[in-house]
């Protein structure tokens, strides 16, 4: 360890007061440096800044360098905001020379109080902590701050050139790292007004290869422009530095009349919108405390989310608590109508899942903002969460009870994300415990012996009688037995926490091994086919529907794909003269009754009463031996019958089946009123 390190590689003798180096060797005073006053180094006006650049930019990079672009630009908005400036233009010129201009008040101009000969001009330029938005009595609200914006991009520039037209005058100073190159000189009369600053960035701090991009620098001042719909922003850039960055225009007036609404629309342009108008507001805070504007739109195409956020039009990339605000907010909002409507499913949804298929974009201005760090990229004001939070949930409230079959909508297709969620958390919990243990399949499971999946079967039967008839039926290779207790649940009409919950239904996804939801992969069943096996009777036509809308919600690529059948075990035997037939309903056999029986005196008729009642033999004969039976394949719609199995249809299937299955009654008793006139016999 260097001997430099003298807190931990040093100890001490105490008895001979002496300390030693790790290596053993005496630290006398003599191998000591002495450390006294003259070693305390005092830095003067902007040395700080130019010693260490990283604590007001963030880094010397190129990203760091852009953020001198936006210290200006900042302030130019500030006048716009405060309503002194409607214009501002920004050249990107060649040899990284940046001009941007404003017709606001202009910088003052007349000497400073406090510091006797120098103008209030040079004191901004020239003196860290110096401006005019600490006090709140020039500027309500305002994006600089710490009085160090045009100071640090003095300090870190070659050239600075500063004009003022203010008073009717025209004034001008110059600058180069930090220091005034020159007296400020009134150059004439003027008959505009504002401020204009050129300047370009300091090659021994950034570097000579580091370049201002002019696309990052357009979209800046496009932003700017759609977080102020009052100011209009020309933005003209040098035909050289275009060669390089197709897109971006040479020269263009930036103005949008519906600020960030206007934003919004560009950002989702060509996507497929949740809702028919995006979720948008402007909201004044009480008591004065400064104002907000949202647009919020919810697109299919949308998985992650996209956020961007803004105070005093600052971007604040890492978000902060305005944007604790707003997903309180939307959340609180959502669960609200929800339970307004009587959809207890929304109890699942979190503000990730409520977020994740949204753009969203939030401006607030407030006083005295508090950031985390000079770069201003997180806000971390405590104030700014209540306010958001309130302005926010509010108006979403309203704007949800608008339009009742747009919001429904909504917020189905964000419980089917959040369900998707944690299906793919439990796929992945699963995978995990596979990795570490043997895959652990339902006890009531009887397995067949086959490896591999080819030529393998499971059959679904209701009730562990028909499960131990069926498993004397079968091949023992190729045929597995799975039987569920009673009814299955009916996930039509169940919150998701209830069907994972169920039993019966975790016992059927581990048996098949396919996983559920997006996570469901045919190529992992670990049959070729799944045999739905119910009694020929009305109950067994009800559990066999449960099972089928259980598979399309939470596995509609095995019917996709073909893998799901249904069996067609027999409801009458009927035997006569030593001929044995089976009947698979009614109208089977009052068929048989007029051809094969016909003319039989004595024939013995037999109704089972389920498939634990049928010997296993008979049900091997009629139902299970592949050589003999009859299977109906369950299918989708052609419309319907394509691999993307994850997007609801909007009618068709899903419509039938939320109409039959779901938890409408008033649906079901219309669909039999309807259907009434269609029965011919009623099996009661």
């Amino acid at each position: 360890m260097s001997k430099g390190c003298f807190w931990t590689a040093k100890c001490l003798d105490y008895r001979n007061h002496q300390e030693f180096w790790e290596d053993g060797t005496v630290a006398n005073s003599s191998s000591k440096q002495d450390y006294s006053a003259e070693d305390i180094e005092v830095l003067e006006g902007l040395e700080p800044v130019r010693k260490r650049p990283g604590m007001y930019i963030g880094g010397t990079d190129e990203r760091a360098m852009h953020h001198l672009v936006s210290e200006i630009l900042d302030n130019a908005m500030d006048e716009a905001v405060a309503g002194y400036a409607s214009r501002i233009e920004i050249h990107l010129g060649a040899g990284n020379r940046v001009r941007i201009k404003d017709n606001g008040r202009g910088i003052p101009v007349d000497n400073h109080p406090k510091f006797p000969g120098k103008s209030a001009l040079e004191v901004i330029f020239t003196t860290l902590h110096s401006g005019g938005k600490f006090s709140g009595k020039v500027y309500n609200t305002s994006g600089g701050l710490h009085g160090v914006g045009s100071s640090v991009v003095n300090a870190l520039s070659t050239e600075l050139n500063v004009e003022v037209f203010r008073d009717k005058e025209h004034y001008q100073q110059t600058y180069s790292r930090g220091k005034a190159t020159s007296k400020l000189k009134k150059i004439g009369p003027a008959k505009e007004r504002g401020t204009q600053i050129t300047f370009v960035p300091d090659v021994e701090i950034f570097g000579s290869s580091a370049e201002f991009s002019p696309m990052v620098c357009y979209k800046l001042a496009r932003s700017k422009a759609y977080l102020y719909r009052g100011v209009e922003i020309h933005w003209t850039c040098d035909e050289t530095l275009l060669k390089s960055h197709p897109g971006v225009p040479q020269e263009e007036t930036i103005k949008f009349p519906n600020g960030i609404l206007d934003y919004l629309y560009s950002l989702v342009e060509g996507k497929t919108s949740l809702t028919p108008k995006p979720f948008y507001g402007s909201v004044e805070f009480p008591d004065g405390e400064g104002r907000c504007e949202f647009a919020i739109a919810w697109t299919e195409e949308e998985e992650e989310g996209f956020l961007t956020s803004y105070c005093n039009t600052i971007p604040t990339p890492e978000g902060g608590t305005h944007v604790q605000g707003v997903r309180s907010a939307l959340s609180k909002g959502l669960k609200s109508y929800a339970d307004l409507i009587n959809n207890k499913k929304a109890g699942i949804l979190t503000p990730d899942d409520i977020l994740g298929s949204s753009t969203i974009l939030l401006s607030i201005f407030i006083r005295d903002p508090q950031f985390q760090g000079q770069t201003k990229e997180k806000l971390t004001s405590a104030n700014a969460t209540r306010l958001i939070e309130n302005a926010v949930k509010d108006n979403f409230e309203h704007w949800l009870t608008g339009d009742n079959a747009a919001s429904k909508y909504l917020l189905d297709y964000l419980i089917q994300v959040a369900e998707e969620r944690r299906r793919a958390k439990d796929q992945q919990e699963m995978s995990r415990k596979s990795a570490t243990r043997k895959l652990r399949l339902p006890g009531k499971l009887s397995d067949c012996s086959r490896k591999t999946s080819e030529g393998t079967e499971i059959f679904i039967v209701e009730g562990d009688s028909a499960g131990g008839s069926a498993k004397q039926a079968r091949n023992r290779e190729t045929q597995a037995i799975l039987p569920l207790r009673g009814k299955v649940l009916n996930v039509a009409s169940a919150t998701s926490d209830k069907i994972r919950g169920n039993q019966e239904i975790s016992d059927l996804i581990q048996a098949l091994g396919c996983g559920t939801g997006k996570d469901c992969k045919v190529d992992k069943l670990r049959y070729e086919r799944v045999i739905i096996m119910t009694d020929a009777d009305v109950d067994g036509a009800h559990i066999a529907s449960l099972l089928i809308t259980l598979f399309y919600q939470e596995m509609r690529p095995l019917i996709i794909s073909g893998s799901l059948y249904l069996a067609l075990p027999p409801l009458y035997r009927l035997s006569a003269g030593g001929d044995t037939v089976y009947a698979r309903d009614d109208k089977h056999k009052d068929e048989l009754m007029k051809t094969t029986f016909k003319n039989r005196k004595k024939i013995d008729i037999s109704r089972f009463k389920g498939l634990g009642e049928m010997p296993a033999a008979q049900l091997k004969e009629t139902t299970m031996d592949m050589s003999k039976r009859t299977l109906l394949r369950v299918v989708l719609p052609e419309s319907e019958n394509s691999i993307d199995a994850f997007k609801k249809a909007e009618g068709g299937t899903a419509q039938l089946i939320e109409r039959l299955m779901g938890k409408n009654p008033e649906a079901r008793f219309d669909f039999i009123q309807e259907n009434a006139k269609f029965v011919q016999d009623i099996d009661i």
